[in-house]
């Protein structure tokens, strides 16, 4: 019960990664507000918990939608920027849509929150950020040129709040995963390759050098340390959870 009497804010909290952070949140005894911009995700994600979260509909890269939701909450202890999309393919094939739509999420909507949420936590007299970056922050990932812009754009947003509001008790993390087996992934296979679908999920998980992808609770838990009391001197750093992948390649 770590994160108890905490109010915890998780972006993008319907599925996946964040689903898995925003349970285990829950079962560390803090308040969960799942922010989702798929109501039917977000409210099954919230049912799930067992009225251990609620759910508000947010678009994070809409800065209006961010201020009214946010507005309207308790002020958070906890920000987790989760929320997210993905992208594939190099400069040459990635269209000015295509760029600016992964931006305007992975980049703007994280933008939106702090911006929102920060003030509030100065307000009460400090406060926890962690930013959901990847391995693509760190290293050269082949057709992920939009996805990777995004999230070394969040490794470095990271690193400046971190410095700004040391002296104002606020901590500012993130977290960078390497591939982690969601809904995404699966889709994805499914999509593209129907036919060859285990070879292919094979081939994904064997880019980490331990062998397989993370499971979305792994990355849960590093969350839950470094957003409770025991990470209370850990402040602008990025955290590698990925299998090795930047230690061996």
């Amino acid at each position: 019960m770590r994160l108890e009497e905490k109010h915890a804010i998780v972006t993008g909290g319907g599925s996946g990664i964040g689903l898995a952070i925003a349970r285990r949140f829950a079962s560390e005894g803090a308040a969960v507000t799942i922010l989702e911009r798929d109501e039917a995700a977000g409210e099954a994600a919230a049912g799930d918990l067992g009225g251990k979260a609620t759910f508000a509909r947010c678009d994070v890269s809409d800065s209006n939608d961010v201020q009214s939701v946010i507005d309207g909450l308790l002020s958070p202890d906890i920000l987790v920027n989760n929320a997210g999309i993905a992208h594939i393919g190099n400069v040459e094939n990635t269209s000015p849509e295509d760029f600016d739509r992964i931006l305007s999420v992975n980049v703007k909507g994280v933008y939106h929150c702090l911006r929102s949420v920060i003030p509030r936590m100065k307000a009460q007299g400090g406060g926890t950020i962690l930013n959901m970056a990847s391995v693509a922050s760190k290293i050269g990932i082949s057709d992920r040129f939009a996805y990777s812009a995004s999230k070394g754009a969040v490794l470095t947003m990271t690193l400046s709040v971190a410095r700004d509001y040391v002296n104002q008790a606020i901590r500012c993390n993130c977290i960078c995963p390497g591939r982690v087996h969601t809904p995404f992934v699966d889709g994805y296979l499914d999509e593209h390759y129907p036919d060859n679908r285990e070879e292919m999920f094979a081939k994904l998980s064997e880019y980490q050098p331990i062998g397989r992808m993370a499971q979305p609770e792994e990355i849960a838990n590093l969350a839950a340390f470094l957003c409770s009391d025991e990470a209370a001197f850990v402040t602008g750093s990025a955290y590698d959870i990925d299998g090795g992948v930047t230690l061996l390649r």
